[in-house]
Parts: structure tokens; C-alpha cells; sequence
């Protein structure tokens, strides 16, 4: 850590190839690098209850202690790849730290609502609940960076929001009787959700997505510390329940974290956060196959509306590219 400018190595790029985050503005061919990163993450972010629900199945685990684990181990495989590989990008200036707390204090909160959230009101309404974070992403940064708020912008959280409904399902969400404990928690989901995206926005304009990772969940996990005294310890766990938690590290949190906290530099957040929302209609897929649960014909039209709103903003953008190249 340090407050002068870190020398070549460092956590800062040498030369800045994100996006300014005050404006929409993209570099060019930055956009369409930046959807593929975001859709990737989204397909790689939808296994994570695929290999929760096989962890489960071979060890008994608390939500909050999972959600510990995940973040610490993360954090450890990061922090010692780069003490090994690229120490220099571990130095960061002190007067980022703030952010850097409050990037990885988002993420560990999101996960403690989320947790609670699904204990209270059920995976379907916190799913629900956590699909207004694209809406909070962008009136946000309408308000602190002038991103503009377009109506194509405005129909793709209305898409994305109604097609998140129906893929979790309108029979469950209609059983589900919330209380005020449960709506303040549901409102808790998408604004910490939406803050992590925000302060990943602000941390990487300065540092390369690593960085902003291995701090991002170096925090996080000090923030579900505390919770883990008073939650059971999955202990011992089974050489299958390892496997599936490695798989859950590499391919559910390394991989789309990483391309993520990347195409946050390469587009505007709340863009990045509507297509992130692509990861519902990844998660309809996998349960089907993957899982053998059935769908019902209002949550293959949810998918379709949610694949619907993602594809929106890339049509319209395409749309403004090609009538500029003909003025």
C-alpha cells in the first residue's frame, strides 16, 4: 500500500483502456468486448445454485458459513496468486482504501441479505427482490456520473424485472407472505447488490480487475466473519463436497467475478447490470437440464423476456452505431 502513484506492476494500469465513468461514454470495440464479458459471467454466475444444491446434498452447511467460505478461500487463491505471479498489482494507494472497504463491505453485506432474504421470504421472492438492481444501478448513476437513461434502458429493467417474476414462478411468489422483517431485508438485496456494482465501477477506472478482487473479497469476508460464531461449521466435509466446492470457486466465482469486475470497466454500469441479469434465464436452463426440473410456460416466456431486455440495449446501441456511420 501506498500514496504515491505505484511503478509499472502495480495494481494501476499502465495505460487506461476503461471506460470514463462519468459518461457513457465506451472506447471503441470496447462495448461489444465488454456484453460478451458480462453475458459470460452471467452463464458462469448461473451454476452457482447448481453446485450449491450438490454441496448440500453431500455436506450439511449453513447459507452464511457457505457464503464465508466462498469469499475466504477466494480471497486466499487471489491474494497468493498474485504474491506469487505479480506482487506489484497487491499496492494500492491509501487514499483508495476507502473504496476498496466499501467495494468488498458491499459484497459481504449483499451475501448476509441474501442469505437472510432466502430464509425468510424463499430463493423466489429474494430472486425477485434482487432484479431491482438494475433500476437503483441506473438511477444512481444517472444522478453521480450523468449516464444517460434512455427509454431502451428504461424497457430492459421493465423486461428483465417481469421476466425475473415469471421465471420464479407466479404460484410461489403468490404463497409467499412477507413481513416487515422481510421486505426491509428484500429491500437490502438490490441496494447492496447495486452498491457493489457501483463501487466496482469507481474502483476500476484505477486498478485491473484483480486487484479490485482480492480486496473486494478479502473484505467481504471479514464482514461475514463475525457471523460465523454463531453458525455451524461444515466440518468434515467429504472428498465430493471439496470437489464441488472447488467447482463452485473456479467456475461460479473466480471466472465471472473476474470478466465482470473487467467489463465494468468497459461499460457503463448500468448497462453492465442489466445484462448481468441474462443469469436468470441461465439458471432456467441449467435446472432444466442440468437439475431435471420442469418449467412451466410462464417461465420459459419469463427467460425469453429477460434474454429479451439484454438483447434490447445491444440492438439499440447497434441501431445508433449503424446510423451514425451513415451521416
Amino acid at each position: 500500500m501506498t500514496d504515491s502513484t505505484p511503478a509499472s506492476g502495480s495494481g494501476l494500469p499502465a495505460e487506461h483502456t476503461t471506460a470514463p465513468a462519468g459518461s457513457d461514454a465506451v472506447l471503441p470495440g470496447q462495448y461489444g468486448l465488454g456484453t460478451v464479458a458480462v453475458v459470460l459471467a452471467a452463464a458462469c454466475w448461473g451454476t452457482s445454485g447448481v453446485f450449491v444444491k450438490f454441496i448440500a446434498a453431500e455436506v450439511e452447511v449453513s447459507a452464511l458459513a457457505l457464503a464465508f467460505w466462498r469469499d475466504l478461500t477466494t480471497f486466499l487463491v487471489l491474494w497468493t496468486s498474485l504474491r506469487l505471479l505479480r506482487p506489484g498489482w497487491l499496492r494500492v494507494r491509501r487514499s483508495d482504501l476507502p473504496w476498496l472497504v466499501a467495494l468488498g463491505g458491499s459484497l459481504g453485506i449483499f451475501h448476509v441479505f441474501w442469505n437472510l432474504g432466502v430464509f425468510l421470504n424463499g430463493a423466489a421472492v429474494a430472486t425477485v427482490q434482487q432484479a431491482a438492481m438494475p433500476a437503483i444501478v441506473a438511477i444512481v448513476a444517472r444522478l453521480i456520473w450523468r449516464e444517460s437513461l434512455t427509454w431502451s434502458k428504461i424497457a430492459a429493467i421493465l423486461l428483465t424485472f417481469v421476466g425475473t417474476v415469471l421465471v420464479s414462478g407466479l404460484e410461489v411468489l403468490g404463497q409467499a407472505q412477507l413481513s416487515l422483517g422481510g421486505l426491509l431485508i428484500g429491500l437490502g438485496i438490490p441496494v447492496t447488490y447495486a452498491a457493489w456494482n457501483l463501487f466496482g465501477k469507481k474502483v476500476r477506472q484505477t486498478y485491473n480487475p484483480f486487484t479490485t478482487l482480492t480486496y473486494a473479497f478479502g473484505f467481504g469476508a471479514l464482514v461475514l466473519l463475525p457471523f460465523q460464531f454463531f453458525t455451524p461449521q461444515p466440518w468434515p466435509v467429504p472428498p465430493a463436497g471439496l470437489l464441488w466446492f472447488a467447482a463452485l470457486i473456479a467456475l461460479s466465482t473466480l471466472l465471472p467475478f473476474s470478466v465482470y469486475t473487467f467489463a465494468l470497466g468497459r461499460l457503463p454500469a448500468s448497462v453492465a447490470t442489466i445484462l448481468a441479469m441474462s443469469e436468470i434465464a441461465f439458471v432456467a436452463v441449467y435446472a432444466y437440464v442440468l437439475l431435471g426440473e420442469r418449467l412451466a410456460s410462464s417461465q420459459i416466456l419469463g427467460a425469453v423476456l429477460v434474454v429479451g431486455g439484454a438483447l434490447l440495449l445491444s440492438v439499440h446501441r447497434w441501431q445508433r452505431r449503424a446510423q451514425a456511420g451513415t451521416c
